[in-house]
């Protein structure tokens, strides 16, 4: 096998959720289309890579402001805070929240040295000090101890704000079994009960 083949194969490897065997397998289909499958896929790629752009909030299109910030029907004074674009595609193909998002680029993280320089949180706050504007921020990180723990540092940095900071409900998932939930989200399903309607 040629060593830029070999590269590609790596090159594919290190996208999340492939390892060597599915990425060989990538390959193999490309290179078996490469008149169309490959070329269409370089064209699209190198499209992507002359037209993206990020946005203020944090998410990428082929305008600044984003399609989202652009769009006059949203809440403009709620945001919902994410960790990654990946979880504010999550929540747009769910189509309840109507307002705009931003999104931090990370989480918190001492053991990988990820400190609140390096998330996308400036911006945010900044939004969050100008009077009147943000009603509430509604942070959906991830229920890890990390996503709960960079929750924590934004809603103890907008206590002064003024800011109505909310926070994603957690618990049991709606089709489970109790014996199949792990013990921190029975716990947390536990304390968030709310009265039976």
């Amino acid at each position: 096998m040629s060593s830029s083949i070999e590269e590609l194969i790596y090159l594919f490897s290190r996208l999340p959720g492939l390892g060597p065997k599915s990425s060989r397998r990538i390959v193999l289909h490309l290179l078996k289309d490469k008149n169309n499958l490959l070329n269409d896929s370089i064209r699209y790629l190198t499209n992507i890579k002359k037209d993206i752009k990020h946005c203020i909030c944090g998410n990428i299109d082929i305008q600044t402001p984003c399609y989202i910030c652009r769009d006059n029907k949203r809440e403009k004074n709620k945001i919902c805070v994410v960790e990654e674009i990946s979880d504010l595609w999550a929540i747009e193909k769910t189509n309840t929240f109507k307002g705009n998002y931003h999104v931090l680029g990370g989480i918190l993280s001492a053991v990988d040295g990820i400190g609140p320089e390096e998330l996308n949180l400036g911006v945010l706050f900044e939004k969050c000090k100008k009077e009147g504007e943000i009603k509430e921020i509604i942070l959906a990180t991830n229920s890890t101890m990390e996503g709960q723990l960079t929750a924590q540092y934004i809603a103890e940095q907008l206590l002064e704000s003024g800011v109505f900071v909310t926070r994603l409900a957690h618990g049991m998932p709606i089709g489970s079994e109790l014996d199949f939930i792990d013990e921190g989200t029975l716990s947390t399903a536990f304390k968030l009960r709310s009265q039976f309607k």
